[in-house]
């Protein structure tokens, strides 16, 4: 089993900058992949960008490219995405997520992953 918990979402000016965080803890997961999803009410689970965690290869959705990086930091098991330049469109619930299956490419499904976070807002005014 595996437990992710998100932070460092918040209100933040179009713009601006913030950095997510999703601390993993449970059962190693050398060979799992994990990603951030957005989420907005009324609208389904958008997938945001991906990573493998050995490795670091990394996929993004086109709305978030060169504006978002994900990464990792395999020491302190914890995920990260740096958001830049934010939208006000950027605004949603962010989730963690953690597939523990090998895939190439990275999954952008949501039903692929198998653990997920509890979720963090991240709020982008005009």
């Amino acid at each position: 089993q595996v437990q992710l918990v998100e932070s460092g979402g918040g209100l933040v000016q179009a713009g601006g900058s913030l950095r997510l965080s999703c601390a993993a803890s449970g059962r190693t997961f050398s060979s799992y992949a994990m990603a951030w999803f957005r989420q907005t009410p009324g609208k389904e689970r958008e997938f945001v960008a991906a990573i493998r965690w050995s490795g670091g290869n990394t996929d993004y959705a086109d709305s978030v490219k060169g504006r978002f990086t994900v990464s990792r930091d395999t020491a302190k098991n914890t995920l990260y995405l740096q958001m830049n330049s934010l939208k006000p469109e950027d605004t949603a619930v962010y989730y963690c997520a953690a597939d523990r299956n090998w895939r190439a490419p990275l999954s952008t499904d949501g039903r692929e992953y198998d653990y997920w976070g509890q979720g963090t807002q991240v709020s982008v005014s005009s």
